[in-house]
């Protein structure tokens, strides 16, 4: 990436939002330089701040990020909606307006759109800052089970977090790897 890059930029190459500067970033051996959108569906994003649209409701929303990941038909939306609504445990939310759910709720709702398409990879930046301490719990719980089905990578400069949800760890600094290993 570029010199001195920072957490989100480094982040932004990966998803193939920015061009890598040198190197290559493969998704299941697909260049996402090369084959942008074949690379993209590889992956599935939650932001920072999640992509939310909060005069939809939950449903409206997911149904409109179904269409931007080309799933069109209308039993293949249902069920796929109704999966990712089930992981993220949100399915009595379907009807409720994005503005009138809490952060934690907010959060799931991202972590919903991100799942649609069943992507194996995840990229989730910070999924918990701003949350209660309660949210964070549910939320690293969620993401632990995530990661028997899908591959995570997680963004995070919480260290109790980074060692209560994941397996290994990779410290980049100024764009460069510094460390990698166990969180031991």
């Amino acid at each position: 990436g570029p010199n001195g890059a920072g957490k989100s930029t480094t982040m932004n190459i990966i998803t193939g939002y920015l061009g890598a500067t040198e190197g290559k970033v493969l998704i299941n051996g697909i260049d996402i330089a090369e084959e942008p959108l074949k690379g993209k569906k590889e992956i599935g994003y939650l932001p920072e701040i999640p992509p939310l649209y909060e005069d939809m409701t939950v449903e409206e929303y997911l149904n409109f990020i179904c269409d931007l990941k080309g799933i069109r038909k209308k039993t293949e939306k249902e069920s796929s909606i109704n999966e990712v609504t089930e992981a993220v445990k949100i399915s009595d939310m379907k009807k409720r307006l994005i503005k009138n759910l809490s952060k934690g709720y907010k959060q799931r709702v991202g972590l919903a759109q991100a799942l649609i398409g069943n992507p194996p990879l995840l990229i989730l930046d910070e999924p918990t800052v701003g949350l209660d301490p309660n949210q964070i719990i549910e939320i690293r719980s969620l993401i632990k089970s995530l990661g028997e089905k899908h591959t995570i990578i997680l963004s995070s400069h919480i260290l109790s977090e980074v060692n209560a949800v994941c397996d290994y760890v990779l410290i980049i600094d100024k764009g460069t790897l510094v460390a990698e290993d166990t969180p031991e």
